[in-house]
């Protein structure tokens, strides 16, 4: 009895030993193989974090308006009698541009002038005939009245038909016309825009907390949004007495040099303001970061510990790291927190990357990574 106990107690043991062995043998072959499908290396482009000089800068957009600029009318209403201009000329302040038909105003001037100088007759007599004291002085006086009220009447006349001769107000380059001669035009009537546009005012508006940056005289920079390349200089001459309540904006008003006549009233631009010193900061390509809910993220090959490759250059792992940026400047967006100088930061390829991916960096094809692009023309 106690053979056949000892038999089975070794046969138990037996399958016993065999399950152990067998799970072992499954654990070491999971391990194995799981250790021979690691991640496979992903492909990426990498730059090494330098810093740059960048001048500080604000940034708004505006609108051009002529230093001077109106659209002509006429005061009073009449028929176009002659156009004395084309339209786009250039013109001086006082050249007659139109006249109206005043016939009938000159006629009446004529009338004016006529009782005038008879009323300088009569007074002269009077003058005469009251030094032999053979007038009274009411009589002087009354002709001296006369004289001085003709005189009147021929003056408003003559404005009336000064009013029909209408000259440029000031200097400037005309626009469209939009009259014909033949035409009666009525007052207040767009006849043609009058622009003197060698000099600009650029209006921007900027948020209130960046009012301390600002003093008149400041220098600012103004390019068309299409040709950010061409740049035009010129100085804040005013800010607004007073914030808009319902953006918290502050009117801010520049003006500009636009003697080449690059730039136009009425064009949409693009202000910069310089404020404060130059700064060196670390700089990237703008597709280095990824934004989401929980902030900024960049991924920065480090090299593993321990590990070599058969070239004998440690192998390179991604570590995702939270960044804080600054101000964007054409491709580079300015880092102030999270990396150092000298670190390798991953530029593109982001989206297949994860802790610990290894990673091969190649720079065949870089992305763009200009302070001051310029379009490419294909």
């Amino acid at each position: 009895m106690s053979k056949r106990m000892t038999i089975m107690l070794i046969s138990v043991g037996c399958v016993f030993a065999a399950i152990v062995g067998y799970q072992l043998f499954v654990a070491s072959m999971m391990k194995q193989f799981l250790s021979a499908n690691a991640q496979p290396p992903a492909t990426v482009t990498a730059v090494q974090v330098e810093r740059q000089l960048w001048q500080p800068r604000l940034a708004s957009v505006g609108s051009l308006r002529a230093v001077q600029g109106v659209d002509i009318s006429a005061e009073v209403s009449g028929m176009v009698k002659e156009i004395h201009f084309k339209s786009g000329d250039e013109v001086q302040q006082g050249d007659l541009l139109l006249e109206l038909n005043s016939a009938e105003e000159m006629a009446h001037l004529q009338a004016l002038t006529a009782s005038r100088k008879l009323a300088e007759i009569n007074h002269k007599r009077n003058q005469q005939q009251f030094k032999i004291h053979a007038i009274s002085q009411a009589q002087l006086d009354a002709s001296q009245a006369e004289l001085a009220s003709r005189r009147a009447q021929e003056s408003q006349q003559q404005a009336v038909i000064d009013k029909k001769h209408i000259r440029a107000p000031f200097s400037g380059r005309l626009g469209v016309s939009r009259i014909s001669q033949g035409q009666f035009i009525n007052p207040a009537e767009p006849i043609v825009s009058l622009q003197n546009s060698r000099s600009l005012y650029v209006d921007f508006n900027l948020p209130q907390k960046f009012i301390p940056l600002l003093e008149p005289g400041q220098g600012i920079s103004v390019s068309r949004a299409q040709d950010e390349t061409a740049e035009v200089a010129g100085t804040i001459s005013a800010i607004n007495a007073a914030v808009d309540s319902s953006t918290r904006n502050v009117r801010i008003e520049g003006r500009i040099d636009n003697r080449d006549g690059m730039l136009l009233p009425g064009m949409f631009v693009n202000v910069r303001i310089n404020s404060g010193e130059p700064q060196r900061l670390l700089t990237l390509p703008q597709t280095a970061i990824s934004y989401n809910a929980y902030g900024s993220t960049l991924f920065v090959a480090r090299a593993e510990k321990g590990a070599e490759q058969p070239d004998s250059q440690p192998r390179l792992l991604a570590q995702q790291v939270f960044v804080k940026t600054g101000e964007k400047r054409g491709d580079q967006v300015a880092i102030l927190e999270g990396i150092e100088e000298g670190d390798t930061v991953v530029t593109s390829g982001q989206l297949k990357l994860k802790n610990g991916t290894p990673l091969i960096i190649n720079n065949a094809v870089l992305p763009a990574n200009e302070a001051a692009p310029k379009p490419e023309e294909r």
